[in-house]
């Protein structure tokens, strides 16, 4: 998805981890900053992205906290969703408040497992506000191998893209 894209704007990955989106988009010529409440992912992040020269700054803060969403062109979220009963009431509140602050035209690109109710609860919420428009909705898989112990595991994912309406 996002080496089809042909402007190579500013990227919000909340709940970055230790990068490993943060730093592929950067590697692609986005200009990211990686939040997330990790002190030691955030470090070993910036630390490869200054051996690399990448326009990638981490910083440690709380995703649900974080205010500066209007600032960027597309924000991310990355397997940051779960939905279960004692989460839901937090995650939909961050997409709303995500909804709300997204800068016109910016994109939200939410990556989540497909498993159980996740996707439904994610479109209802996202259908509430009216604020955006669906642009994609990916089906993928992911391989995890552990090949020291001989294990792996397959894992269904959706990628949905929408768009900040204009008006």
């Amino acid at each position: 998805f996002f080496t089809d894209l042909t402007e190579r704007g500013s990227v919000l990955d909340l709940g970055c981890g230790q990068g490993r989106n943060a730093l592929a988009l950067a590697r692609l010529g986005y200009t990211v900053t990686g939040i997330d409440i990790s002190r030691t992912g955030i470090e070993q992040m910036n630390k490869i992205a200054r051996s690399e020269n990448l326009a990638l700054n981490g910083t440690v803060d709380n995703i649900y906290t974080f205010n500066r969403i209007d600032a960027f062109d597309i924000v991310l979220l990355d397997s940051i969703f779960h939905f279960a009963k004692k989460d839901r009431e937090k995650e939909s509140l961050l997409l709303q408040k995500i909804q709300s602050e997204l800068q016109p035209g910016g994109l939200l690109v939410i990556c989540l497992q497909d498993t159980g109710n996740k996707v439904k609860i994610l479109n209802q919420i996202l259908d509430s506000a009216k604020k955006l428009n669906k642009t994609a909705d990916k089906k993928f898989s992911y391989l995890f191998e552990d090949k020291s112990n001989d294990h792996s595991s397959l894992t269904k994912y959706r990628m949905i893209v929408a768009e900040n309406k204009l008006n």
